[in-house]
């Protein structure tokens, strides 16, 4: 098993034990969708790619990739990102 792994096993029996959210204990991106037109990232790493039909958003657990129309990024803060417009899917990718 590699450190890392091993670190964050651990980090999450931690935030288990404690009723930690992982949000906050492991870094985790917060993700809110509201319908498809809507969605909120916390605890993010910057954005990758930015055009009307994808949105790629760094995170500390890999890249999340969203589609749609129309998209348009309200808010991009150091802590949360907002984009809006007609989303059709969001991905994880590791």
């Amino acid at each position: 098993m590699a450190w890392n792994d091993l670190k964050k096993r651990v980090k999450q029996q931690f935030s288990d034990f404690l009723e930690i959210p992982g949000d906050v204990a492991l870094d985790l991106p917060k993700i809110v969708l509201v319908g498809n037109v809507q969605l909120f990232v916390e605890n993010h790493r910057g954005i990758l790619e930015y055009s009307p039909e994808s949105v790629r958003i760094n995170t500390v657990d890999g890249e999340l990739s969203v589609s749609g129309k129309e998209l348009i990024l309200r808010n991009v803060r150091p802590d949360e990102i907002c984009v809006v417009g007609e989303i059709s899917s969001i991905n994880f990718l590791k």
